[in-house]
């Protein structure tokens, strides 16, 4: 088992600035996540943690908000049994669920079942949510289908559950990628799982792109995204707070995408657009 250290990180106010340090923790490493009263718990390995990065991320620097943080070495963490302690069910407007295998059926017309390997509480919620209720009404039957940084496949689940056609999803977590393949067998569908990044994609063409992922990769790769979706295509985007939503938009105004529909929840913001 790899030793994780522990941070205690309160947070006032609370809201929305948990979930906005949750996002940025993520992109230097930090990996699981359970929420608080008065702020979070988060999780990174002992060898992948770098205290500048830490110490530089921007909300500890701003003076509107009240961050202080402790932090305990954790070895030998059972992160299954954390996780399971801490995940509860995801109902998505009464059509879809989002649950584990230990959890009682919620008999609602679709239920996709994971048991993700290395996250539990990660406040992603939220734009699982978006992803999953932009999905409901888009049409998936016989689509080439792209999950980028698909984390548990969840969205790539459900694209095969709507219909999809040749489906791939694309993590750079080896976990990722073995838990993806794992959670398609729990629901009865196949698609390809790559480890890797959009480097991966080459001269591979898609009708729908979906990534959920976060401001700083999107932005760096809505162009390879754009080269890969074919003519008419979708995107569909999340991942994203709402102050990020203005800088995205002027990359896929660049990239000469067209908005069809933004949703919000909460702080969270999920874009869908065609090319």
């Amino acid at each position: 088992m790899q030793n994780y250290l522990e941070f205690s990180f309160k947070i006032k106010p609370l809201q929305p600035w948990s979930d906005i340090l949750m996002a940025e923790l993520i992109e230097i490493g930090f990996d699981s996540f359970t929420e608080e009263h008065d702020g979070i718990l988060a999780y990174v390995q002992k060898d992948l943690f770098n205290e500048k990065e830490l110490k530089n991320l921007d909300l500890l620097n701003n003076p509107d908000i009240e961050i202080s943080y402790t932090s305990q070495e954790m070895p030998n963490i059972n992160w299954n049994e954390e996780w399971e302690k801490n995940f509860s069910p995801i109902n998505i407007e009464d059509k879809v669920s989002i649950r584990a295998e230990f959890h009682e059926p919620q008999n609602l017309p679709t239920e996709i079942i994971i048991q993700p390997k290395m996250s539990f509480g990660t406040g992603h919620h939220a734009t699982t949510y978006l992803m999953i209720q932009q999905m409901l009404e888009m049409d998936f039957v016989g689509k080439s289908v792209l999950d980028m940084g698909c984390g548990t496949s969840v969205l790539a689940i459900f694209a095969k559950m709507k219909g999809a056609g040749d489906t791939l999803a694309i993590d750079i977590d080896e976990w990722s990628v073995e838990n993806s393949s794992e959670n398609a067998a729990r629901n009865n569908v196949e698609f390809t799982v790559e480890l890797g990044t959009a480097e991966n994609l080459g001269k591979k063409k898609f009708d729908i792109i979906l990534a959920n992922i976060n401001r700083n990769i999107l932005i760096s790769d809505i162009p390879v995204y754009v080269e890969n979706l074919n003519e008419n295509g979708q995107l569909l985007l999340s991942g994203l707070c709402f102050f990020d939503v203005d800088d995205i938009l002027e990359v896929c105004k660049e990239q000469n995408l067209i908005l069809d529909k933004k949703i919000q929840r909460e702080e969270w913001v999920s874009l869908l657009l065609h090319k």
